[in-house]
């Protein structure tokens, strides 16, 4: 017999369509695009490429020292609703500002560009722990997954909208391409806000713990420590971890940095943004076939083949001289993204001993959100120091490779007397 979804729980799941037009108009798509063909048109395509990669690593970096303190409120708080507004205006004013910014004015698109980033992610430490007021634990999975269903297609329809908007500029009354570019990055900062609504009318703040908040960030940082020598102390997982944190690196570094990347050799700006939408559409029902996939092979071997695919992402991209190529990569980037991640989450499932699921998850959760430091700014600089566009992609080649031979070290543990199988 089928649930019904309630209202509370349609309200929590569309802050997700409402945010994650951040993640692909902006992050991933225009942001990019409009930074080295406008506020750093003055600069060279490998200077260029340095300051894009340094803004996402520092601001991820900040966040990852931010995350136990935002995790100890959220948990202990009584407030997510009030910190989940706070970051979520603090990202929609930054992106609202951004369109303002006049050319070669590099450093104010950053740092906005920052704030928004550092907005996005602190806001979803909140909407993630709002979920527990929102549904009984039976349904965490189903009620999740409504919300990452909804992002994908909310993404993915603004995006499309977008991506027409600049193509065909004259259908919505703007002057040229540069104009659909700031009116999109304008549209998801109205978007964002628009479908924020929900969550604050209908979703209830959950009870608190009643600890103050001194001594809520206190406990946070003293979680997190107990948390890590308990993690030090399992040695699959301990090594599991590192292996997830370079390799999911190297996912999301060719998320954020494609278009910049298709943009230092040449590509048309319009060609990227297509491409990028395939990524998106291509990326739900892949992810679910490569679950599939899985469950014959093993999840280990699914976790490998993922890793080989980006493997070849990245020596295609190195070899690359065509847009159609791009547009092939950009296909296997949809195919594997979701899978690597989906995957990821079962085997570490797997790998935790029973009743520390939500210790080790916080710590797993934590890596995997704040995990864009090395790759992006590896990528920069590599583009700067040897002034090649293409060697800056290989070296994101460590990151996958490095946590690919990781992996290998890791075995599962027992299962009543057996291994576990695909392992």
């Amino acid at each position: 017999m089928s649930v019904k979804i309630t209202r509370q729980q349609w309200a929590w799941a569309f802050y997700d369509w409402a945010n994650s037009a951040f993640a692909t108009t902006v992050m991933a798509g225009f942001f990019p695009v409009f930074f080295k063909e406008y506020w750093s048109a003055s600069a060279d395509v490998t200077l260029s490429t340095l300051r894009l990669g340094a803004t996402n690593s520092i601001a991820s970096l900040i966040m990852a020292v931010m995350a136990p303190i935002l995790g100890a409120i959220a948990d202990r708080g009584g407030a997510r609703k009030l910190y989940l507004i706070f970051f979520a205006m603090a990202a929609i004013i930054a992106t609202t500002a951004l369109p303002f910014v006049e050319r070669q004015e590099w450093f104010l698109a950053a740092l906005l560009y920052g704030v928004g980033i550092l907005g996005f992610m602190g806001g979803n430490l909140f909407y993630d722990s709002l979920i527990i007021g929102v549904a009984p634990k039976s349904r965490f999975d189903c009620i999740s997954a409504l919300g990452f269903s909804l992002g994908y297609l909310g993404g993915g329809a603004l995006f499309a909208l977008n991506v027409v908007m600049v193509l065909k500029p004259a259908l919505f009354g703007l002057a040229d391409a540069a104009a659909a570019v700031k009116a999109s990055i304008l549209s998801v900062a109205i978007w964002w806000a628009l479908f924020t609504l929900p969550l604050l009318l209908w979703v209830k703040e959950p009870p608190s713990f009643g600890v103050a908040r001194g001594h809520s960030i206190r406990r946070g940082f003293s979680d997190l420590k107990e948390s890590f020598t308990h993690i030090r102390q399992l040695r699959h997982i301990f090594t599991f971890l590192i292996a997830y944190f370079l390799y999911i690196d190297g996912v999301h570094t060719i998320i954020r940095m494609a278009v910049d990347y298709g943009m230092s050799l040449g590509f048309e700006s319009s060609s990227l943004m297509t491409a990028l939408l395939v990524t998106q559409f291509v990326g739900f029902p892949a992810t679910l076939l490569f679950g599939k996939l899985a469950g014959r092979i093993g999840v280990k071997r699914g976790l490998y083949l993922g890793i080989a695919v980006y493997c070849v992402v990245v020596i295609w991209g190195y070899l690359m001289d065509s847009v159609a190529e791009f547009y092939a990569i950009a296909i296997l980037v949809g195919l594997a993204q979701g899978g690597v991640q989906a995957l990821s989450r079962s085997f570490f499932a797997a790998l935790i001993p029973e009743g520390h699921s939500a210790q080790f998850f916080g710590f797993y959760n934590m890596l995997g959100k704040f995990a864009t430091v090395l790759g992006p700014v590896l990528m920069g600089a590599v583009a700067y120091l040897s002034g090649s566009p293409r060697a800056s992609i290989l070296s994101v080649l460590i990151l996958i490779i490095g946590g690919g031979c990781l992996l290998a070290r890791v075995k599962r543990p027992p299962v009543d007397g057996n291994v576990a199988a695909g392992v």
